[in-house]
């Protein structure tokens, strides 16, 4: 079985059968093309920080919560604790508790797939006989399961040698099309047109295969990076080691180097740069003379 990493492990619950298992994301963002927003002039990253709305000031992490807005304006303020306790009963166990057939779930609700597999060598006989029950009975297990803090609503089937969980949308979450629709007309159509269309379908009907297709936006972005790389075109820019994001690519010789404090010395660390700052202040400087405050003009009426 391939090594593939997991982001949840939990209990896959079938009436008194429980099953150890672990999911894996089924989709894939190594084709995503991280771009970050850099300052055209200083060529430094632009960094976001978390601020009160009156003040400015910069808030630290441990004093954020949730707030939920009333329709009077007032908040109620919710604490991670409390908000934890409303999600323990499925936060490590997937239980299966009806089945529905497989082609009675509209795609509207599908959501994000992710791979199921058995947690360990004795969880895999169990593993295989739902799976084989589920393909054979040609049915969906529906069930409910927290991922990242949210209970999701999922569907889980028969994915080639196992099996796989999608999540679904709440009934609250999908908008009625009828209302969508409404203002389309019903008149009837020509007979000829929709014939002309039907032999149309047909002719360029074939098996999906999504190889066939491709993302233009991202290969002539590539193509573009490459072309501005090849003629010299790129810059170094700052701001970019102190918070990662997901899409930058590590140097981990130069994560070594600053490990060891023998990093470049053009770029000193936020530490140096504490203690020069706290030895300039033991220093005995010269003042220059004081200069006259300048008055305050009024301001207008």
């Amino acid at each position: 079985m391939a090594t593939a990493r997991s982001f949840w492990k939990g209990h896959l619950r079938l009436a008194l059968v429980t099953i150890p298992i672990r999911l894996v994301s089924a989709t894939a963002s190594e084709d995503k093309i991280a771009l970050h927003q850099v300052d055209k002039k200083s060529k430094q990253r632009i960094r976001y920080q978390k601020v009160a709305g009156e003040s400015g000031k910069v808030v630290p992490q441990s004093d954020i919560v949730q707030g939920y807005e009333l329709d009077d304006g007032n908040y109620v303020l919710l604490e991670p604790e409390e908000l934890d306790k409303l999600k323990l009963t499925t936060r490590h166990t997937v239980e299966l508790t009806e089945f529905v057939e497989a082609c009675s779930i509209d795609p509207l609700y599908f959501a994000n797939p992710y791979y199921v597999l058995p947690d360990g060598d004795v969880a895999e006989e169990g593993y295989r006989i739902i799976r084989d029950a589920l393909r054979a009975t040609k049915k969906y297990g529906v069930g409910q399961l927290t991922i990242r803090g949210r209970e999701n609503l999922i569907a889980m089937k028969p994915s080639g040698d196992g099996l796989m969980i999608e999540t679904l949308r709440y009934a609250s979450e999908v908008r009625d099309a009828d209302e969508i629709f409404d203002g389309i007309g019903n008149e009837k159509l020509r007979p000829e047109l929709v014939d002309m269309a039907k032999q149309l379908i047909e002719e360029r009907t074939r098996k999906f295969n999504p190889a066939d297709f491709k993302n233009h936006y991202a290969e002539a972005l590539r193509s573009l990076v490459k072309e501005k790389v090849a003629g010299g075109l790129s810059t170094e820019v700052a701001g970019g080691d102190e918070q990662p994001s997901g899409g930058t690519v590590i140097d981990f010789m130069e994560a070594l180097r600053r490990s060891t404090g023998k990093g470049s010395s053009a770029k000193s660390s936020p530490a140096k740069a504490k203690t020069a700052a706290s030895r300039q202040k033991r220093e005995p400087v010269k003042r220059a003379p004081a200069k006259s405050p300048k008055r305050k003009s009024k301001a207008r009426g």
